[in-house]
């Protein structure tokens, strides 16, 4: 009997869930201002710098929540890629200009380096240990080992509810996240 390796079995877990989040309702794809809200009230964080991201291939969209935040008075930013799968946050004003990068994705044509307090993580799926399986590419795995160094923060991952399964089959790279937050509940 062959066994399979984490890489394959990740690989298995995003095609079953892309393929599934890319066939669900996206009517109903974003979160409630308040349910963000309410964690960072309950932390006691009050810290003013919000990390999101710009959504694709039918994520969860946190555009309206990094909105709300800015009318609040957040600062926001979302990320750069680099190379070597490397990330940074740059500031971002709802509105501002965003240029496709090389995956395709939108991202601040200014590039004003920010290092978020609170960070949106997108994600392909998690389990109840708050464990995320992202792309593959290894850019927040990347980021959040990194931040974790320099300063407290709140990862906050977004998804579907649907999205969860029983265990993500965990590298030594990976970074959990502090908050699941779906269309059904908190984790």
């Amino acid at each position: 009997m062959k066994i399979k390796s984490n890489k394959s079995k990740k690989k298995e877990i995003r095609t079953k869930i892309l393929d599934k989040r890319k066939n669900f309702n996206k009517r109903k794809n974003e979160i409630k201002f308040k349910k963000i809200f309410n964690i960072l009230l309950k932390e006691k964080f009050f810290n003013k710098k919000i990390g999101g991201y710009f959504p694709i291939n039918c994520e969860l969209d946190d555009l309206n929540l990094l909105k709300q935040f800015e009318e609040k008075g957040y600062l926001i930013c979302l990320p750069v890629i680099r190379k070597n799968h490397q990330m940074y946050f740059s500031k971002w004003s709802y509105g501002d200009p965003l240029k496709i990068n090389d995956l395709g994705i939108p991202e601040p044509v200014v590039k004003k380096k920010v290092l978020p307090d609170i960070f949106l993580v997108p994600m392909v799926a998690f389990d109840f240990k708050r464990n995320r399986l992202g792309y593959g590419g290894g850019y927040y795995d990347t980021f959040i080992k990194k931040i974790n160094k320099i300063k407290k923060s709140i990862k906050i991952g977004l998804a579907f509810s649907f999205q969860r399964i029983k265990k993500i089959p965990m590298s030594k790279h990976d970074q959990s996240l502090d908050y699941v937050v779906t269309d059904k509940y908190i984790l």
